[in-house]
């Protein structure tokens, strides 16, 4: 997946604070893990540590992917794991994988660095609560000794104690961002992947990729091939027959060869009708015509949701993008009707970054999930052979938000409408 670079922008302070104690509860949960790990790692010189280290295993990615996305937020700079995928059946070939994959290493390298992140990350913290500490010490009326050193009686120590804080206070407030610079580049340097991992992972992407497409076009032949069959192939060899027929009655039988001729007629009309529907079907030819902006419109002003279309496009993405985009956004809207029960749909589709994002809101009752035999699955491989991604939201009760990104280029810069509502 090809990410774009964000430009840093400063978080307000308390945005600054809210990830700082996120931070710093996934690395107390990655220091509570360290002792599972080593255990699990201890168990493996017998069989029966291999589900543990599965177990530990998957936690410490979890975990990690936890910090990267948290990072990613707070730096702008993305962090994407290159893990190798885990079979999903054999303990031994699972085991195996997590133990033999050099990101496994690194997210261990990560965790074992976890106190050296921690005590970084708790240096304003800590600061700032001895400066509460002490200043709240300074403010009762009956104080308790400081660290059991001093008690603070008389208004000068009072007021040197309160001076103290504050200054604890600032310190810890200037030290805030140094610290999670510090932390952030440490973090980066143990999280990030290395070439050779994400070259790797871009390997097995591709071959998995290619091989879903592979799979995808072989079952549309199948399905052009079945069509082709019991569709228009059928009523041509009713129309030889039909013509046959009337060829041996015409002299005898003018009346009935005529019938048999207009029937004949019939079935070409009909075999025609066919072929239009299953070539729209393989490439609709309003979407050559007028491509994804008018391909979507008519596609909404024909459904059976009240659809709502906006579009971006300051030109036309590449035949293949095109043509994927359009039958993505026409199985989800469709989807929308079937399973979600919508009664509306809002189709937004535009471009930045050199990616075709569209996204597709329906009002259903939510609950949509990827599954192997899915139509999302479907959608899914589809745009995965142009490298793209989709991302689901949707909550029990809904509404879904399906978005898919599709890395691409515009051909050309042309003057479209912007927006309509079908």
């Amino acid at each position: 997946m090809t990410t774009t670079p964000h430009h840093r922008t400063r978080h307000p302070p308390h945005t600054t604070l809210a990830y700082l104690i996120l931070l710093l509860s996934q690395h107390i949960a990655a220091f509570l893990l360290l002792p599972l790990v080593i255990a699990s790692a201890l168990l493996t010189l017998i069989w029966i540590g291999l589900p543990f280290v599965i177990l530990t295993g998957t936690l410490l990615r979890t975990l990690a992917n936890s910090q990267r996305h948290t990072l990613t937020h707070l730096t702008h700079q993305p962090l994407t794991p290159s893990y190798r995928p885990i079979p999903h059946h054999g303990i031994n070939r699972r085991a195996s994988t997590l133990i033999t994959d050099p990101a496994t290493w690194k997210d261990l390298l990560w965790l074992i660095s976890a106190p050296l992140s921690l005590l970084i990350l708790a240096i304003p913290p800590t600061l700032a609560t001895h400066a509460l500490y002490q200043a709240t010490t300074a403010l009762t009326p009956n104080p308790e000794p400081i660290y059991d050193l001093t008690t603070p009686h008389t208004l000068t120590a009072r007021l040197l104690l309160i001076t103290l804080a504050a200054a604890l206070l600032y310190l810890a407030h200037l030290l805030t961002r140094p610290t999670l610079t510090l932390y952030t580049r440490l973090n980066h340097l143990l999280l990030t992947s290395t070439a050779k991992a994400r070259l790797t992972a871009r390997v097995q992407h591709l071959a998995t990729s290619r091989a879903n497409t592979i799979d995808t076009q072989a079952a549309e032949i199948r399905r052009i091939e079945r069509d082709l069959h019991d569709g228009a192939q059928a009523r041509l060899v009713a129309l030889g027959m039909h013509l046959g027929m009337a060829e041996q009655i015409v002299t005898q039988d003018p009346h009935t060869a005529r019938t048999m001729l207009t029937e004949a007629r019939e079935t070409t009309r009909h075999a025609l009708t066919e072929l239009r529907d299953l070539v729209r079907g393989i490439h609709p030819p309003v979407l050559v015509e007028r491509g994804l902006h008018g391909a979507v419109h008519a596609l909404a002003l024909t459904h059976q949701l009240p659809v709502t279309v906006t579009v971006h496009l300051d030109g036309r993405p590449a035949d293949p993008v095109e043509s994927a985009a359009y039958f993505a956004t026409a199985e989800l809207l469709t989807n929308a009707a079937k399973h979600a029960h919508a009664t509306h749909a809002r189709v937004h589709i535009n471009h930045g970054n050199n990616r075709l994002v569209i996204t597709v809101t329906d009002n259903g009752h939510g609950g949509a999930t990827t599954t192997p035999a899915s139509g999302l699955a479907g959608i899914e491989r589809r745009i995965d052979a142009f490298d793209g991604t989709m991302n689901i939201t949707s909550p029990p009760g809904g509404p879904t938000i399906i978005t898919l990104e599709i890395p691409c280029a515009l051909s050309s810069q042309k003057t479209l409408p912007s927006s309509g509502t079908a």
